[in-house]
């Protein structure tokens, strides 16, 4: 069995398809992975939920921003945005199957020796922290506790950790740093708005604020971590233990396929 990790989908269900022809992917007997935000975006969001969830067990994937942000459409809290592309999700005959489907997805996955999640984790966790954190908000997610999760679930608020938080704010905070992070102090502190590479962050951009990969002290500097989320990043090299997957081909880049066994890559651009 070969496993392969993909970087965000959102809904780009062709390029996908046209990787796992090269690779020569059989269901039967490999394994395809995603770093979360299957959908929104792009053209195919309804017919990409279908398609990997009609893999069963050969598919995996970490919940992302956007994912989490259907559910919570799906559930009430939210109406979607101009730039969302969901309505045949949330008009599709098969919807509840689809929104309860991908309201059991974890937030954080271990597949041998890597570590996958959509965003990151914060410099100041360990990954035994991150696993413990993330399995909390999973269990929010699966029980009679998730509307109030998705009530809470927006804003920036709380933005550094404390042990000490309850309810909404600590579920709302976890969730950021898993699913949004891109910048922070090495404490932890988040900021949220900044997008850009960091070559790009802008002088109103504190010094303190860096890519949550790149301070010294980060607790899991020897842990191999891959994540999609930074478009931004074009998938350029970081260092030996992390793998940036997501190359923005909703934006006209590529989308990226890892060999887990091999480490390599394959890439479909438009």
């Amino acid at each position: 069995m070969t496993d392969y990790v993909v970087g965000d989908l959102q809904g780009c269900l062709d390029p996908l398809h046209k990787l796992l022809d090269r690779v020569q992917f059989e269901p039967t007997t490999d394994r395809l992975i995603a770093t979360g935000d299957l959908i929104n975006r792009g053209p195919q969001s309804l017919e990409t939920l279908r398609f990997c969830m009609g893999l069963g067990s050969a598919f995996k994937t970490v919940l992302g921003n956007h994912d989490l942000h259907l559910l919570a459409i799906a559930h009430g809290i939210r109406k979607p945005t101009p730039k969302d592309t969901l309505d045949d999700i949330l008009s599709a005959s098969d919807r509840d199957e689809l929104i309860n489907w991908l309201q059991q997805q974890p937030l954080l996955l271990s597949i041998d020796q890597y570590t996958i999640v959509h965003a990151g984790i914060p410099p100041n966790w360990t990954m035994s922290t991150a696993r413990t954190l993330a399995a909390e908000v999973e269990q929010v997610l699966k029980s009679d506790q998730a509307l109030s999760y998705f009530q809470g679930m927006y804003g920036d608020q709380p933005n550094s950790w404390s042990g000490e938080l309850s309810g909404q704010g600590r579920w709302r905070l976890i969730t950021n740093y898993l699913t949004r992070m891109r910048y922070c102090t090495a404490s932890g502190q988040l900021e949220l708005q900044a997008k850009t590479a960091p070559q790009q962050k802008g002088e109103d951009l504190p010094a303190k604020f860096s890519p949550w990969f790149s301070h010294p002290a980060r607790q899991t500097v020897d842990d191999k971590i891959i994540f999609g989320h930074w478009a931004a990043l074009e998938g350029k090299y970081l260092g030996e233990n992390l793998f940036p997957l997501d190359t923005g081909y909703v934006w006209g880049g590529a989308m990226r396929l890892m060999n887990l066994s091999t480490g390599g890559y394959t890439e479909q651009r438009p």
